[in-house]
């Protein structure tokens, strides 16, 4: 066997790295956590110019024109729009829902059908109620038939006693089978007047399993499914309703404000007032105070106010937020034949620049610094006798450093 001497070796020592490829792959890694740092940075530095890009968000209100007539604003509220007759239709009983025969906003008469449970427990024991009355006036017609003939009995009987050929005893018994059958008939017509409460009963218990409209409305809720359970109280753990459907009277329609306690000597019932929907802040509502609640609410330090619409319209929804200004008597002014002269304008949307009373209008989403020459301020609005126009659309709340040009968004 020959043994070559020139084979080469292993030298483990070749498998050691460098000390220049070492610093080498560490800079690697600091490179890509440094360019890694400087894309975080730069969509920061983004994000926040583009949160500083942004437009800041203002409110406005529309510059009104003051009722004719010369009337002056004593008090402003808001409130919401509430109808007098709102009701929850329930079922008087507990039952399984077989039909549904209405629909959000569909308009419903008085005694309309409304929704049905299931009646068939309820019409057996009507039929059970009217078997036993009918059971108890064929009773009745068979003893009256056998009274007929206890009469003639009796008549036959009281002849033969008066020629002597029957007894007395015969006679009297003659007379009982008469008065037996008469209080047998008393009786069993008792038992038919009970019969027939017992078939009103199951009739009111037949329709009980009706649903109908209490009055004239449109339904806003719907609040069962056929084969859901009903119940006039919570029961079933939470799983069983308790109403059918909500129907109001839209006829009904009212403003409800909460007037502070301390301004509540302004308002009397049939005062002057004029609506403003939220929903449509350019419609004013003539209308006039119904009634002052007599109590107040100790926790806001409020007197509820009644305030009922001139004329409805069906722009007029229930839940609207509504802003209401009550006015004092009407003044009768030179000149009134030219009408209120100036707008109102809610009070805070006034500001003071240099000694001089201006106001921010919106003109296409920019900011326009207008003077204005203020009038009377009384219950929260401003009259403003010259700068605006009615239509204008003040700023009444945005950023404190507000400028002439500013661009700005209307929060909706």
């Amino acid at each position: 066997m020959v043994t070559r001497l020139d084979a080469p070796k292993h030298d483990l020592s070749s498998l050691r790295i460098d000390d220049a490829q070492r610093k080498h792959g560490n800079l690697g890694k600091r490179l890509a956590l440094l360019i890694g740092g400087l894309i975080l940075l730069a969509g920061l530095a983004a994000a926040v110019l583009a949160f500083r890009g942004r437009n800041p968000e203002v409110d406005v209100a529309v510059a009104q024109k003051p009722p004719v007539g010369g009337r002056e604003a004593l008090l402003n509220a808001s409130g919401y729009v509430t109808p007098r007759r709102r009701a929850t239709i329930a079922a008087k009983i507990t039952g399984l829902v077989t039909g549904v025969y209405f629909d959000e906003g569909t308009h419903v008469r008085e005694g309309q059908l409304l929704a049905k449970l299931d009646d068939s427990d309820a019409r057996r024991a009507l039929d059970s109620a009217k078997g036993d009355r009918d059971s108890t006036e064929a009773t009745v017609h068979d003893y009256e038939v056998q009274l007929r003939n206890a009469r003639i009995t009796l008549r036959r009987t009281e002849q033969l006693q008066q020629a002597g050929i029957d007894t007395q005893e015969q006679l009297d018994n003659a007379r009982t089978a008469v008065d037996s059958l008469q209080a047998k008939i008393d009786l069993v017509k008792t038992q038919v007047t009970t019969a027939e409460a017992r078939i009103r009963e199951a009739q009111q218990a037949v329709d009980n399993c009706t649903i109908v409209a209490p009055f004239d409305g449109i339904v806003v809720s719907k609040d069962a499914q056929i084969g859901e359970m009903v119940s006039p109280i919570s029961a079933g753990g939470g799983f069983t309703r308790t109403g059918i459907a909500t129907v109001v009277d839209m006829n009904s329609n009212e403003i409800e404000v909460d007037v502070n306690e301390a301004y509540i000597a302004r308002v009397t019932a049939g005062q002057a007032v004029t609506a403003v929907l939220d929903a449509y802040p350019d419609w004013q509502i003539p209308s006039q105070v119904r009634t002052v609640i007599p109590s107040a609410d100790r926790q806001k330090a409020t007197v509820k106010v009644r305030v009922s619409f001139l004329k409805l319209d069906p722009r007029i929804l229930p839940d609207m937020g509504v802003k209401v200004t009550f006015f004092g008597e009407e003044k009768h002014k030179e000149h009134s034949s030219a009408g209120p002269a100036g707008v109102l304008v809610p009070e805070i949307a006034v500001r003071e620049d240099n000694g001089q009373k201006i106001v921010f209008l919106v003109k296409d989403n920019h900011a326009e610094r207008r003077a204005v020459t203020l009038g009377s301020v009384r219950g929260g609005q401003a009259e403003i006798i010259g700068g605006l126009a009615p239509g204008d659309a003040v700023i009444v709340k945005g950023p404190p450093g507000l400028r002439d040009g500013q661009n700005v968004e209307v929060r909706k």
